[in-house]
C-alpha cells in the first residue's frame, strides 16, 4: 500500500498500481538475462534472421568467443523463455519463443534506438532555440493552397501547420525546418488528393526512428520500380535526422534525392493513401483503414548494426522489394 499527502499532510491510502513482488522477480530474471551485448546481439540476429530462426552456426559469428561460450549464452536465453531450440542433425536452431516475440520487438525496436540515440540524434525539445513561425508558416499555407484548389485554404493550413509542429519536436536545425515542413506538407497535400483508382501503386513503410530500413526499403523501390510503384516512409517515434551509417547507401541508391530525405512522422493520411502498408519493427502503430493491405517485414535495424550487418540489412531488404514490386506491378 503506498500513501499521499494531502494539503494538510494527512496521510492518505491509496491501492499501489506497482508491478507484484512475484512478477517483479520474474522480470527482473529476464533482464538480467538480456544484460550481456553479446546475448542481446544474438537475441537481434535471430529475431531479424528472414529465415524466422538461425543456426548456432550464424550466431557463433558475431564475435571472436569458442563455440562453448556460445553454447553458454544461448543457454542462458533459453531457460529464461526467451528463444527456443530444434536440433536438426548436426546443428542447433533457434527461434524467439511465440509467446515473447511481442516483447522483443519492444526491447529491440523500441528501447535500444533509444537509449543509443545520442552519439547521432539530439532531439532536445529546445524551444527558446526555433523561431517564430507563424508567418511563414502562413504564407507557405497560402502558395501551398493554390496549387491545390481542390482543398479548402483552412484544410492547407491546418496541413502545413500540422506539418511544422510534428517536425518541430525532433528538430536539430531550425534554420532548416520550413523547407522540411514544405516537402513533407506537399506530401501530405499529396496524399490527401490521390486517385487510388487511377494512381500506380503506392507504399508506405513504417519504423519507429525512420531514419533506417523504411527509408531504405522507399529507396530502394523508387530505383527497382522505375516509377511504376511509388515508395513513402514514416516513423511512429521518427528521429532528428537520418543514421550516418544509411545515409551513405541512400546515397548510392539515390544519388539526386538522398539529400533531400528526412525521417516523418506518421499520418492518417499516408496510410489512407497507401495500396500496401509494410510495418518494419514498429509493431501494431497503423490505422486500419479498409482497402489497404497490410505485411510486417522482419528486418534488422541498422542503428544497432556494424557497417557489414547494415549492407547485409541492404541485401535483405532489396531482395523483399523486388519481390514486393513484381507482385504489385504483375
Amino acid at each position: 500500500m503506498t500513501v499521499t499527502l494531502t494539503a494538510d499532510d494527512t496521510c492518505s491510502p491509496v491501492a499501489s498500481h506497482a508491478i507484484g513482488a512475484e512478477a517483479a522477480a520474474s522480470v527482473a530474471t529476464t533482464l538480467k538475462a538480456l544484460s550481456d551485448p553479446l546475448r542481446l546481439r544474438m537475441l537481434s540476429a535471430i529475431a531479424s534472421d528472414p529465415r524466422g530462426e538461425s543456426c548456432v552456426c550464424d550466431l557463433a559469428d558475431l564475435a571472436d568467443v569458442s563455440q562453448p561460450t556460445v553454447s553458454h549464452h544461448l543457454k542462458v536465453l533459453k531457460d529464461v523463455g526467451v528463444v527456443t531450440s530444434e536440433r536438426r542433425g548436426t546443428w542447433v536452431w533457434y527461434r524467439i519463443h511465440p509467446g515473447r516475440r511481442v516483447a522483443v520487438t519492444a526491447l529491440l525496436d523500441s528501447f535500444a534506438p533509444a537509449s543509443i540515440a545520442a552519439p547521432w540524434s539530439d532531439a532536445a525539445d529546445d524551444q527558446a532555440r526555433r523561431p517564430d513561425f507563424d508567418a511563414r508558416v502562413t504564407r507557405l499555407a497560402s502558395e501551398l493552397a493554390a496549387e491545390v484548389p481542390q482543398l479548402q485554404t483552412e484544410t492547407v493550413l491546418s496541413v502545413v501547420r500540422e506539418s511544422y509542429t510534428a517536425l518541430a519536436r525532433s528538430a536539430r536545425v531550425t534554420s532548416a525546418l520550413i523547407p522540411l515542413t514544405e516537402r513533407f506538407a506537399r506530401q501530405r497535400l499529396s496524399d490527401l488528393t490521390r486517385d487510388r483508382d487511377h494512381a500506380v501503386p503506392q507504399v508506405l513503410f513504417v519504423c519507429v526512428a525512420n531514419a533506417g530500413r523504411s527509408q531504405l526499403a522507399a529507396a530502394l523501390v523508387n530505383r527497382i520500380a522505375g516509377g511504376k510503384v511509388i515508395a513513402r516512409s514514416a516513423g511512429s517515434r521518427p528521429a532528428d535526422v537520418i543514421h550516418p551509417h544509411v545515409r551513405s547507401l541512400l546515397a548510392e541508391i539515390e544519388p539526386d534525392a538522398a539529400s533531400e530525405l528526412f525521417p516523418k512522422p506518421l499520418t492518417d493520411d499516408a496510410v489512407r493513401a497507401a495500396d500496401v502498408v509494410i510495418t518494419m519493427g514498429c509493431g501494431d502503430v497503423c490505422p486500419v483503414i479498409p482497402g489497404v493491405r497490410y505485411d510486417d517485414w522482419a528486418v534488422g535495424d541498422p542503428a544497432l548494426a556494424s557497417h557489414d550487418g547494415v549492407e547485409a540489412i541492404r541485401d535483405d531488404i532489396a531482395h523483399r522489394v523486388r519481390i514486393l514490386v513484381d507482385d504489385l506491378t504483375s
